[in-house]
C-alpha cells in the first residue's frame, strides 16, 4: 500500500494543479478587490497554507527561467512524490501535506532576488553554529536541541519555509495588534502596529508591523539565535510582507539580512493558499519526554560498552 500512494499524490497534485489554474485564469477576468476589515485594515484573516513543491533555489536545469510549462511541473511534481516516497525512512509519503507536491504558479524558485534565484555568496565572516547537540553525547536534557525536545521548530519561526506537515499559519487582526499564529509547535507571535522595537531578544526576535498600502510589512529584529535560521545567529534583520491577492491567495515575501553571512540581502515569495480549515494543536507531549529519556539512557548505555 505505501508503494502506491506516491502514485496516488500525483494524481492529486495533478486535479488540484489543474484546478488551480483555472481558478487563477477565471479570477483575473473580472476584477477583485480586497476586503477591508470594519477598522478600515486590508483583512488578511483567516488560516493560510504555506506548502509547496517550489525549491528554495532555481535548479540549474531552469537556469535563467523563472517559470517552466506545465509538462515541465507536472513531470517535477511527479519526481517530487516519487522521492519523498523512496527516501523518507522515518514518516513516509502520506505524511507530506498535499500542497507540498505542487509547483504553484510552475515558479522554479522561491528566491526572487538576486534575480538568478540562488542565495547570495556567503560573506567572508560567515561562521558555522550548532544545533544544540553534542554528537551522541548527552549528558542532560540540555544537550539536546529544541526541536528534539519540542520547545521550538525552525519551520514556525519566521521566516516561514514548508516542511513536511503544518504548514499553515493563522493570522488574526486588531486595531493595535496582529497575531501570527503557526500550526507547526503551536507559537504565535505579537506584531505591534505602529510600534518602535524593544531591546529584549527572543527565539523568534522583536516584531513591528505597518501598513504599506495594502501590504502588511512586519519588521524583525533582536532574535537571540537559538532557531537560528540558516545559520544567522542573533545577526538577523527580517523584512515580511503580506499582500492578499486573491479571496484564497496572499503573497508572502521576506528579505534576509545579514552581512555576517551574506554578502547581501535576499528575497524571497511564497504563495499562501487559504484553507477551510482551523489551526489544530501541535500535540508534541511536553519536552519530548518519551523520546529524551530514551535517547538519555542509550547515552549511558554506549558509556558502559566503551
Amino acid at each position: 500500500m505505501t508503494a502506491a500512494l506516491p502514485g496516488l499524490l500525483v494524481a492529486r497534485i495533478d486535479g488540484q494543479s489543474r484546478a488551480a489554474t483555472a481558478t487563477t485564469g477565471a479570477r483575473a477576468a473580472k476584477a477583485w478587490t480586497i476586503p477591508h476589515l470594519p477598522g478600515g485594515d486590508p483583512d488578511l484573516e483567516g488560516v493560510w497554507n504555506y506548502g509547496t513543491a517550489t525549491p528554495l533555489e532555481r535548479p540549474p536545469q531552469w537556469a535563467g527561467r523563472t517559470t517552466i510549462s506545465e509538462a515541465e511541473a507536472l513531470a517535477w511534481e511527479k519526481q517530487s512524490a516519487e522521492r519523498r516516497g523512496a527516501g523518507n525512512a522515518t514518516a513516509g509519503p502520506d505524511w507530506w501535506e498535499p500542497q507540498n507536491g505542487i509547483l504553484k504558479n510552475r515558479r522554479t524558485s522561491l528566491i526572487v532576488d538576486p534575480p538568478d534565484g540562488r542565495l547570495p555568496p556567503a560573506a567572508a565572516s560567515a561562521a558555522r553554529r550548532g544545533r544544540g547537540g553534542r554528537g551522541n553525547d548527552y549528558d542532560n536534557p540540555e544537550d539536546l536541541g529544541l526541536q528534539e525536545r519540542c520547545i521550538a521548530w525552525p519551520a514556525a519561526a519566521p521566516p516561514y519555509m514548508p516542511t513536511v506537515y503544518n504548514n499553515n499559519i493563522g493570522i488574526i487582526q486588531t486595531k493595535d495588534n496582529v497575531v501570527l499564529q503557526s500550526e507547526m509547535i503551536h507559537a504565535a507571535r505579537i506584531v505591534r502596529m505602529n510600534g518602535t522595537h524593544r531591546a529584549l531578544k527572543s527565539m523568534y526576535g522583536d516584531s513591528i508591523g505597518h501598513w504599506d498600502g495594502a501590504t502588511l510589512v512586519v519588521d524583525t529584529v533582536n532574535f537571540d539565535g537559538r532557531l537560528n535560521y540558516r545559520n544567522t545567529g542573533d545577526h538577523l534583520h527580517l523584512v515580511e510582507r503580506f499582500t492578499r491577492s486573491a479571496d484564497e491567495a496572499l503573497e508572502y515575501e521576506f528579505t534576509v539580512d545579514d552581512p555576517n553571512t551574506w554578502t547581501q540581502p535576499w528575497t524571497a515569495r511564497i504563495d499562501m493558499t487559504k484553507i477551510d480549515q482551523p489551526i489544530y494543536e501541535f500535540a508534541c507531549h511536553e519536552g519530548n519526554a518519551s523520546s529524551v529519556i530514551a535517547t538519555l539512557k542509550g547515552s549511558r548505555l554506549a558509556e558502559q560498552e566503551k
